[in-house]
């Protein structure tokens, strides 16, 4: 993971950004979504990992609401791609850190994915049971809605997470 660095993505990274995803998930069409959110969602978080100035990474982090509690500062992380050349050197772990820390300090108090337990639980993801996903998960996924709280502010018992318009499809949200 030598060399890399982090920041934002600009409107000029949108091509590399374009030609990542294909690369990093070549069963998955996610280009749609990605393209929507970065386009039409308010208040996202946008990083790239880049080394030189090549784009090796990328990951949003948008921002999202409880049904219980609509002025929950909550976020979702979707999608995290890395370039298949620099898989499993710490780039993903790296972004997702970054993205944390820029969460905790705009105030967010939870974080919540949708992915490889082993992975995520790298990052302090635990399974969640108390804010349930937009739409139900088949079995096989259960284990895959996880998140991380930011802070110690008591949390929902029981409640919904509310997502931005490109994510309310529920093809997302199973097999």
């Amino acid at each position: 993971m030598l060399g890399i660095h982090i920041r934002e993505t600009r409107p000029q990274d949108i091509p590399a950004i374009q030609a990542l995803y294909p690369s990093a998930f070549p069963d998955e069409d996610l280009l749609p979504v990605v393209g929507q959110v970065l386009e039409g969602v308010p208040g996202l978080l946008s990083l790239g990992a880049f080394q030189r100035e090549s784009l090796i990474g990328h990951v949003i982090f948008t921002p999202c609401a409880s049904d219980a509690d609509a002025d929950a500062e909550l976020s979702m992380l979707p999608p995290l791609a890395v370039a298949p050349a620099s898989q499993r050197q710490g780039v993903g772990t790296a972004l997702i850190r970054e993205g944390l820390e820029r969460m905790k300090s705009g105030g967010v108090t939870q974080v919540f994915v949708l992915g490889d337990p082993g992975y995520y639980g790298r990052s302090g993801f635990k399974p969640e049971t108390s804010i349930a996903p937009p739409y139900p998960l088949p079995d096989e996924y259960r284990d895959a809605w996880q998140s991380v709280s930011l802070d110690a502010a008591p949390l929902p018992t029981s409640a919904t997470l509310t997502v931005p318009a490109p994510w309310r499809d529920p093809a997302l949200w199973g097999p």
